[in-house]
């Protein structure tokens, strides 16, 4: 493993927090169209995602780019994981089988 990969995984970890902002900016009321959609939630979470998308083309100058779906999947895991710490959402059976597979899956690639 090299540095392009911790980049990339760095990517994937700034991607997964900027979707628990925009989630908490829908989960909350706002007076106006214009306040839905300009506010300090969502901007800074579409700022990470653009932060998330330069780190992504930096990993991807180091790496082949058949590892990128493989890591990339790694973000469903961070986002359930941060969703119940931050959310306090459930973790179910049936997500908790998807995350396993997901795990599994990245084992078997680079196996």
């Amino acid at each position: 493993m090299n540095g392009y990969f911790l980049i990339y995984i760095l990517s994937v970890t700034v991607a997964s927090l900027s979707q628990l902002l925009l989630k908490k900016s829908a989960m909350r009321r706002h007076t106006s169209f214009l306040r839905e959609y300009m506010n300090l939630w969502v901007l800074t979470g579409y700022g990470l995602l653009f932060v998330s998308m330069f780190l992504t083309v930096l990993a991807f100058r180091g790496m082949a780019y058949k590892n990128g779906a493989v890591i990339e999947s790694l973000g469903y895991v961070l986002v359930l994981v941060l969703s119940r710490l931050f959310f306090g959402e459930k973790i179910t059976k049936r997500k908790l089988i998807g995350t396993v597979c997901i795990l599994a899956g990245m084992i078997v690639f680079y196996l």
